[in-house]
């Protein structure tokens, strides 16, 4: 185990804990120059299994045999059936709320309905459980009142489809970039601001789901996991603003003058990586091969060359590459499911995979089995200005 020691600074506080080391993550780690890899296995070469294989591997923390990850498909079939109260319940939410909101008072409410009080095993219910659980806010929200019983042995994601009524949108050309988005989120190191929210809330010994739930609350800012929507608003701005065939000049002349209002530029930079992040880089391939002429697909494929190029003039960026956020959007909208307004929640379906078992560690492995205790950091008193 190495010794890591820091000289407090004025410079290092009300920085976001950035950079700070605070424990350890046995699921996910992010290279700055290489991206996401899964207990070892970098997300590109993973990007065409099965979400149940995906599951297994950051579960168990080893690739499964057939035969094992058949039968924790059958047992998270078996765990998936939420109960008739809980769906009742979260039909009677508001839906004023946006859709992240309900996600997470739904979450909150599975405890009372489903919560065992058993981190390991709330971790694998709520897994299980989590599609319909999203399925039921989106359509709710949406007024799809779909009708479509869970049937888990449709498989994980093919099931959440089919719980869905999207409208003017045959199931099977969702299923496979459904999957893709899935499994590119189900987890990012262990520093990101929805997993230590959830392992934060936890160390006060809440439950799986208050956990979830809050780490959810954390997910849905536009500085975290809403960037996907505010990311393929931008690109549709700039459709209305230049047409559907700008060319790359006037892409950059369009980011300079936004930039030059102190505008955001959405989709660019992130807080590890020191290059094009992985992940956009599989979404801008399947795009490009799935979905080429889709005028959003062709705006985002614009902006990955002129956004480097206009951001790199600026030496006090660091990384002036394309996050997945730039790309991720685009792709749900271009395969038939244009509503933004729930890529969030698509993107909590999954990142609750990661968040939970990241959580049933330090409740249930970490310090040999003692677990973490309360999170508790010193802040230093300073008198108003």
């Amino acid at each position: 185990m190495t010794e890591v020691l820091f000289e407090i600074t004025d410079e290092n506080l009300e920085t976001g804990l950035r950079g700070y080391p605070v424990g350890y993550c046995t699921t996910s780690t992010v290279d700055p120059q290489k991206g996401l890899y899964y207990m070892g296995h970098p997300v590109s070469e993973i990007d065409g299994w099965e979400p149940e294989k995906v599951i297994y591997l950051l579960y168990y923390g080893r690739e499964g045999s057939n035969e094992e990850i058949e039968c924790f498909s059958n047992d998270l079939k078996r765990r998936s059936p939420c109960s008739p109260e809980l769906i009742s319940s979260i039909k009677q939410l508001p839906i004023k709320c946006h859709p992240m909101k309900l996600f997470s008072a739904s979450i909150l409410l599975a405890s009372g309905y489903e919560g065992v009080q058993n981190y390991r095993e709330d971790c694998l219910n709520l897994i299980a459980k989590a599609p319909e659980i999203a399925a039921t806010v989106i359509n709710h929200h949406a007024g799809w009142n779909s009708k479509n019983p869970s049937r888990p042995e449709l498989g994980y994601i093919e099931n959440f489809i089919h719980m869905l009524n999207v409208p003017n949108t045959k199931i099977d050309q969702l299923i496979s970039p459904f999957k893709l988005f899935n499994i590119l989120h189900y987890d990012h190191g262990g520093g990101n601001l929805s997993a230590f929210v959830g392992k934060a809330v936890a160390s006060g010994l809440e439950d799986m789901y208050g956990a979830i739930a809050a780490a959810m609350c954390a997910l849905a800012g536009p500085r975290h996991g809403k960037a996907n929507q505010d990311c393929l608003e931008f690109v549709e701005k700039l459709i209305k603003e230049l047409g559907n065939e700008p060319t790359e000049e006037q892409v950059e002349n369009a980011l300079r003058r936004k930039l030059a209002n102190q505008e955001l530029v959405f989709g660019y930079g992130h807080a590890v990586l020191r290059v094009e992040d992985p992940r956009a880089t599989v979404l801008y391939k399947v795009t490009s091969e799935s979905y080429p002429n889709h005028p959003l697909v062709k705006m985002a494929h614009l902006l990955r060359k002129a956004g480097v190029k206009v951001l790199k003039e600026n030496p006090k960026i660091s990384d002036p590459f394309p996050n997945v956020d730039a790309i991720s959007g685009i792709m749900l909208n271009a395969s038939g499911f244009p509503y933004p307004v729930y890529y969030t929640v698509l993107f909590g379906l999954a990142r609750i995979v990661g968040i939970s078992r990241q959580i049933v560690y330090e409740r249930e492995e970490a310090r040999e089995g003692k677990g973490t205790p309360i999170v508790r950091p010193k802040y230093i008193y300073t008198a108003p200005s």
